[in-house]
């Protein structure tokens, strides 16, 4: 198996991991407290693989194409939060499913959207210098946005306390550790391997992880199934609604074709990888918040499987 295959067919082994999950939470209930301390590390890790992926020593010059940069980052952190605040407002009246929407849907994503970019006949190069703005630009944002869409009273899951060892030891942490591997990994040549064997661990950590929380976590995603209904549609309406922005942009910015397909899938694409240890890390009651991140990434994956046909053949059709 080479690692662009086990790419491609990644949507099934989180499908099988997710129910195994369930079927073993249903069996072993008793191992929810074990599945929950190994979720941290299995986070860690896979932040890890995720950000070593990222090209971050090249933030500079990722900047040069001053068109495609302005229409990603007026897409991503522009538009798609106008999209987002429209299309919640028909979500049911639940604290916990708010914010985690809200949570995935406005960073996007860092990781498989430079693999559909270059499945879907979009510029890998392009894709792969971006990917460092969105990850810095989304992490900084993302706290702004929440306030402003949730405010004091809706946000009140998000204290610090409960957040601050997930930012710092999932995510800050790896992503530190990431740099310090690249810059290791860049002083030698013969190094290079290191970075090919990390990069297999995204899909099986993702696969662990994701069966990890539907284990520990499968009563509240049995009684979360009514309300996942209208979570569906809202990430599809999602899905078609990012796509016809980056048509609208490309046109704006007269970007070249395949630029606007990498346009397309970076506005399609989300990272629930980086807000998935904040979405578990949150107290009590809000365990739905988790449920939702994971059920977005699974309709995405889907929804890239129409975006590889519909992108380049119909969207962006040369």
């Amino acid at each position: 198996m080479t690692h662009l295959t086990l790419e491609r067919h990644q949507v099934w082994i989180y499908l099988a991991a997710i129910t195994s999950g369930l079927g073993l939470g249903v069996v072993a209930p008793s191992a929810a407290p074990l599945l929950d301390t190994l979720l941290w590390p299995g986070l860690a890790l896979l932040l890890f693989a995720t950000f070593v992926q990222v090209p971050l020593w090249h933030l500079p010059a990722a900047f040069r194409d001053h068109r495609f940069i302005a229409a990603i980052l007026i897409g991503n952190f522009v538009l798609v939060p106008l999209l987002v605040a429209l299309m919640t407002r028909w979500l049911p009246d639940d604290p916990a499913l708010r914010l985690g929407v809200l949570l995935v849907l406005l960073v996007p994503c860092t990781d498989w959207f430079i693999t559909f970019t270059r499945l879907g006949g979009g510029d890998t190069l392009r894709a792969i210098t971006v990917t460092p703005i969105n990850l810095l630009v989304q992490l900084l944002l993302l706290p702004v946005y929440l306030w402003l869409f949730l405010g004091a009273e809706g946000s009140q899951g998000l204290t610090p306390a409960d957040l601050l060892p997930a930012l710092v030891g999932l995510i800050l942490l790896p992503l530190a550790l990431a740099a310090l591997t690249q810059r290791w990994i860049a002083g030698r040549h013969e190094r290079a391997v290191f970075l090919q064997r990390l990069a297999w661990w995204p899909v099986p950590l993702l696969a662990l992880v994701v069966g990890m929380i539907a284990a520990a976590q499968v009563n509240i995603v049995l009684a979360s199934l009514p309300v996942l209904v209208h979570v569906f549609w809202l990430y599809v309406g999602f899905l078609f609604g990012a796509a016809l922005l980056a048509k609208a942009l490309s046109q704006m910015f007269k970007l070249p074709v395949a630029v606007g397909r990498t346009l397309a899938f970076s506005l399609g694409t989300r990272n629930s990888f980086v807000v998935l240890p904040l979405a578990v890390a949150l107290p009590a009651g809000w365990e739905a918040a988790a449920v939702v991140v994971v059920f977005q990434s699974l309709v995405e994956l889907f929804g890239m499987v129409f975006y590889l046909w519909w992108i380049p053949q119909r969207l962006f059709a040369r």
